[in-house]
């Protein structure tokens, strides 16, 4: 077992992978349909909850198949400068990591969470359960995004959080005594994110936390995540849903410690997403996604329904997903308020199909590593294509034939993967700045070449 040396990055993110940042890739089109089995890394999402439950929980965690990338690397450093012990094994894809019993060891620390939200998000509600001073920040971006509606949430939970610049957005600090738990009410917010940080470390609150949630909750899939992956940690919450409408109403959390687990974080239902939209846009062609299927926790597996509406061939058993292009690609229209990381994926697969399509319910890609919607719109343009934004809805009217371009990704590891795909298919296309990828996917290329 190696300790994690906080002043050096993991392998996957080596000073040679820095110093690529300004480069440019020209993948080649596809010269032959392909079939292919494709692993994808662990889930970020999963992987920086299940760290964040682990370092709270009683007892030794083993968290297996974590994902080495820049958004994890910056929780296991922020949770080693809180004093929490943990050491990385098998290749650093295995996390020990012994958890506080509720209590954050350290009592002040700096912490900089990088462009990560659910790093900055779920670090400042752990760090309400310290007793000192903490102080979180990230890039000039991360400044931008915004986290009134956690910090909000939080303070009506008794947490004692101040804006260091901007009102509304991060750097925070925290004077830390502990949460006192209660009755709070959280709207349907810019991010579900704030919920599920709020949730992970409600059960160590000094009293019952209840939590009203108003109507059009966002993104509620990632909450159903998180509640069913703190049930892996001894802490079962109940959730009460309207009796008409069968929308969630309210949470409540018992005061109950969490306990230690021994874990496998599953492969990442949003990078299997880039595989299967190729195969979806090249006739023949097949994917194979191992480790990930029915049983999964992540809502993203739901693409592979949007790409069966559009005419692929999807097979999903509980372990496994597959997809077959299959020459007839039709439009679609698509509510993507539960599953939003899937727009870019959608959006350039909607190239390839047949007729104008339409995506809606994506008010939250505005506050992203970019504003994914408006960068949508400016890339698929490049490509030849017609498209228009209305409020949260995106309409792509695909060209006749698509064609090359510049890629500008924005420091967006999405928008870098997701027009990928469309170079399966079209020539010179061309990714501006594809080391962004290491946030999530830092050997997104090199599996990606497997298509060849």
């Amino acid at each position: 077992m190696s300790g994690l040396m906080v002043s050096t990055l993991p392998s996957a993110l080596s000073a040679s992978y820095i110093a690529c940042m300004d480069a440019s890739i020209t993948p080649t089109p596809i010269r032959k349909p392909f079939d292919i089995t494709v692993t994808p890394p662990g889930s970020k999402s999963l992987t920086n909850r299940a760290l964040v439950l682990g370092a709270l929980a009683r007892g030794e965690s083993m968290i297996r198949n974590v994902l080495v990338a820049e958004d994890t690397h910056v929780m296991l450093e922020s949770l080693q400068r809180l004093g929490f012990g943990l050491s990385m094994s098998d290749n650093n894809r295995t996390v020990h990591l012994t958890g506080g019993a509720g209590v954050v060891p350290a009592t002040e620390a700096e912490l900089f969470c990088g462009n990560s939200g659910t790093t900055i998000r779920f670090l400042t509600a752990l760090c309400s359960l310290g007793n000192g001073r903490y102080l979180l920040d990230g890039i000039e971006r991360m400044r931008q995004r915004p986290i009134r509606e956690l910090v909000d949430l939080l303070k009506n939970l008794g947490a004692r959080i101040s804006y260091v610049q901007s009102d509304g957005t991060p750097p925070l600090r925290l004077e830390a005594r502990g949460l006192a738990g209660g009755l709070a009410r959280f709207g349907a917010a810019q991010s579900s994110q704030f919920l599920s940080a709020a949730l992970q470390v409600a059960s160590l609150a000094r009293n019952e936390v209840e939590i009203e949630l108003a109507p059009g909750q966002t993104s509620w899939p990632y909450v159903a995540m998180t509640m069913q992956l703190m049930d892996e940690f001894g802490v079962t919450c109940e959730l009460t849903r309207d009796p008409k409408t069968g929308a969630p109403r309210q949470i409540n959390v018992p005061k109950s410690p969490l306990i230690a687990a021994d874990y496998t974080v599953e492969p990442d239902a949003s990078a299997a997403s880039y595989f299967l939209a190729a195969a979806a846009i090249n006739e023949g062609s097949r994917v194979r996604i191992a480790g990930l299927g029915k049983r999964s926790l992540q809502g993203d597996i739901g693409f592979a329904d949007l790409l069966r509406k559009m005419g692929v061939f999807v097979k999903v058993t509980d372990d496994a997903m597959t997809a077959e292009g299959t020459g007839e690609l039709e439009s679609i229209t698509a509510d993507l308020s539960g599953m939003p990381d899937m727009a870019q994926t959608l959006a350039v697969v909607c190239l390839f199909a047949e007729g104008e399509s339409r995506l809606t319910g994506l008010h939250t890609l505005r506050h992203k590593e970019t504003d994914r919607l408006a960068a949508l719109k400016v890339e698929l343009e490049k490509m030849g294509a017609k498209a228009s934004i209305d409020g949260d809805s995106l309409t792509i009217e695909p060209p006749e034939v698509v064609r090359g371009a510049n890629i500008e990704t924005y420091n967006d590891h999405r928008m870098a993967m997701s027009f990928a795909v469309a170079s399966t298919r079209a020539n010179g296309v061309t990714i501006l700045n594809p080391a962004c990828v290491g946030k999530t996917y830092p050997d997104f290329f090199d599996d990606f070449a497997r298509f060849a």
